[in-house]
């Protein structure tokens, strides 16, 4: 599965084996596979089934068959639906936008370097962090994940919410299982927080899948959020923060960072 997912090119950031295997149980996934090994995924969310198509479009009647089992068609990359608008129209299936589900995509350079007046903000709390708190950053290995567990629980306290805190807690468990990199970030050799991400679209996109601090200390979400795309290497041209789910304040807060584009996806029914 990571080998053909890694080789879709469109960076979607759900199509990657770890992200599937982590929100396993959020969302039932099932996988099978085409006679051609084009892998076909099944999910579940609210009560409605969904399939997804990560790596190409299935043949006219594996689309019906998958239409008779399930509610929609989720997560359609550009890369599918673009090339085969008509095709797709012809055979009966309307295609519209899931802008829930847009990844925000983000020139590294302007995350790393915050130049230019509308970073001034982002900028002002980088340099507020940098000035008020004795900090220091490291790779995140196997053997400082105890440490991210650490920040993981405190950050859970301190939200009074599950969120993603189970799947943060597997793939922490799992560090070294999955092909990522991250980093933890620390405030007088306390750990304070850490993110962690993989490489997409063949190593030109860079998706940060999780990203956990304490908020008490001002300017860390900034701070984590500038060093971790400075340290990215310049083969990553853009990185990908992922949806924002409908969430307006989520949307605000991603939309302060000037997204470069993003990830289109699209959801499909059988008219």
């Amino acid at each position: 599965m990571h080998r053909l997912l890694s080789q879709t090119i469109d960076g979607v950031s759900e199509y990657t084996f770890a992200n599937l295997y982590l929100f396993r149980g959020r969302y039932n996934y099932r996988v099978s596979c085409t006679q051609d090994k084009a892998l076909i995924l099944s999910g579940e969310r609210d009560g409605k089934k969904f399939f997804a198509t990560p790596c190409a479009l299935p043949e006219k009647n594996v689309l019906d068959e998958l239409f008779a089992l399930h509610d929609y068609w989720k997560g359609i990359p550009d890369s599918i639906y673009l090339p085969n608008r008509e095709q797709l129209e012809a055979w009966g299936i309307e295609i519209v936008e899931d802008r829930d589900n847009f990844d925000y995509l983000y020139l590294r350079t302007d995350l790393a370097e915050l130049s230019g007046k509308k970073y001034h903000k982002k900028r002002n709390l980088v340099n507020q962090y940098v000035i008020s708190y004795v900090h220091h950053e490291t790779p995140l290995t196997p053997e400082l994940v105890p440490h991210a567990l650490a920040v993981l629980d405190h950050w859970r306290e301190d939200k009074g919410e599950e969120g993603d805190y189970a799947a943060c807690r597997e793939v922490l468990g799992l560090f070294d299982r999955f092909p990522m990199n991250g980093a933890l970030y620390y405030i007088n050799n306390r750990p304070v927080g850490w993110c962690l991400g993989e490489s997409l679209a063949g190593g030109s996109m860079f998706a940060i899948h999780f990203e956990k601090a304490l908020d008490r200390y001002k300017g860390i979400y900034q701070f984590i959020n500038q060093h971790f795309a400075s340290s990215l290497p310049e083969q990553y041209t853009y990185i990908n923060r992922e949806q924002d789910l409908g969430d307006e304040g989520l949307r605000q807060a991603k939309m302060t960072y000037r997204p470069a584009g993003f990830v289109r996806k699209y959801i499909g029914r059988k008219g």
